[in-house]
């Protein structure tokens, strides 16, 4: 067993697991990923507690929100646990801003929906104020898909960085 290549030093633990980089969540885009997953989170709570299944608009809200959360926490995810350096191989920074892109579309699409449905005369009080606040933070959800548009084609473009600092850390 000694003779074999790998047996005499074993990976540490630390090798196998990757970092958490917590300074991801101080970044714009960490900060607007964190803001997106509670928004779209009360979107779909929101819409969940009322009888969206007795209105086709609503389906469509709550696809898009479901979906979006989904994606983004799995986008959040994969930046915290830093794969994108292992990974070099794809251009994250063009996939998140193609991403954050069709999500502020596809959550326009949704805010619109939601907000043309919701009618003051409902016979229940109730849903009225919950799928009014949905469009509210739809709203914000869009606001907010379409700052992470700018600063991931920020990222992607390389804009904010001159090429003395693009020297310096490609080098280091």
């Amino acid at each position: 067993m000694a003779g074999l290549p790998g047996a005499a030093r074993s990976p540490g633990p630390s090798a196998a697991l990757p970092a958490l980089d917590g300074a991801f969540l101080l970044s714009p885009l960490g900060g607007l990923m964190g803001a997106q997953i509670v928004l779209g989170l009360l979107v779909w709570a929101l819409i969940a507690d009322t009888t969206y299944y007795l209105h086709a608009a609503y389906a469509w809200v709550m696809f898009v929100s479901i979906f979006l959360w989904i994606v983004t926490v799995l986008f959040l995810v994969t930046y915290l646990l830093q794969l994108p350096l292992k990974f070099y191989v794809i251009p994250w920074p063009l996939v998140l801003m193609i991403f954050n892109a069709v999500a502020t579309v596809l959550y326009i699409s949704a805010f619109v929906t939601c907000a043309a449905a919701v009618q003051p005369t409902s016979w229940r009080q109730w849903d009225y104020n919950r799928r009014a606040a949905a469009s509210f933070f739809a709203c914000v959800a869009v606001i907010a898909y379409g700052a992470s548009t700018f600063f991931s084609f920020c990222a992607w473009k390389g804009l904010g960085s001159n090429a003395a600092t693009s020297q310096v850390t490609d080098r280091a």
